[in-house]
C-alpha cells in the first residue's frame, strides 16, 4: 500500500520569522501555528482517494532550547484539531526531536531518524504496511527530498525551485521527481488530478 509523507513548516504550516535571531524557524507557540492555503484541501483528496497521510518531520526545537516539550504537544494538538475541523486528518505523525548540536541532552545526538535520513519513513513504513517504492515524500526543503530518495520514495519539492536550492540540488544529486506550488497541486499530482 502506498502513502504520503508530508514535512510539516514550509508544507502544512508557514515559517515565522524569528526577529531576534533574523531567521525563518518552526512556530514556537500554538498561536503561531496556522495552516498554508490549499493544505486543507490537498489532504481532504487524498484522504477521499484512500492514500493514507503522515507526517514525518524534524523538529529540533526542543533540543535546541527553543521550546518546551508541552508548548510542542500543544502545537500538534492544535494541528490535528484545525485539520479534523476542516473535515481532513492524518493517518500518522512521526517526529524527530533530535538535534546533533541540542542542549538538552535528551535530544542531542545524531540518530537514524533525522532527516536527510530515512528513519522517520521506514520507521513509518514497517509499522503501517506502506510500500516505500510505491510512496511520496512532499518536502519543502533538500533534506525532505534526499529522506525520499534514500528510502526510495517519489518526491515533491513543494514551493518555487529557488536559485541555491537548484545549485545545491545539482550538486548533491538530490532532484526531486515533481515540484508543485503548493500541497493541493502536490496532492493532484499523487491523486491523478483529483
Amino acid at each position: 500500500m502506498k502513502a504520503v509523507f508530508l514535512d510539516r513548516d514550509g508544507v502544512l504550516n508557514p515559517l515565522i520569522y524569528d526577529a531576534e535571531h533574523g531567521v525563518y524557524d518552526s512556530p514556537l507557540n500554538p498561536d503561531q501555528f496556522s495552516l498554508m492555503p490549499g493544505v486543507a484541501e490537498g489532504i481532504q483528496m487524498m484522504n477521499r482517494a484512500g492514500i493514507p497521510i503522515v507526517l514525518a518531520s524534524n523538529q529540533p526545537g526542543i533540543a535546541k532550547g527553543k521550546i518546551s516539550k508541552a508548548l510542542f504537544d500543544q502545537i500538534d494538538r492544535k494541528m490535528q484539531r484545525v485539520l479534523r475541523k476542516l473535515g481532513c486528518y492524518l493517518d500518522g505523525v512521526y517526529y524527530c526531536l533530535h538535534h546533533p548540536e541540542g542542549v538538552d541532552e535528551r535530544y542531542r545526538g545524531d540518530c537514524s531518524c533525522r532527516k536527510p535520513k530515512s528513519g522517520l519513513l521506514t520507521k513509518a513504513a514497517e509499522e503501517n504496511g506502506f510500500e516505500l517504492e510505491e510512496s511520496f515524500l512532499i518536502g519543502d526543503g533538500l533534506t525532505d527530498i534526499e529522506a525520499g530518495l534514500k528510502a526510495g520514495c517519489k518526491t515533491i519539492l513543494v514551493g518555487t525551485e529557488k536559485c541555491d536550492i537548484c545549485r545545491k540540488s545539482a550538486e548533491l544529486g538530490v532532484k526531486p521527481d515533481y515540484i508543485a506550488p503548493n500541497l493541493y497541486e502536490a496532492a493532484r499530482v499523487i491523486t491523478g488530478g483529483g
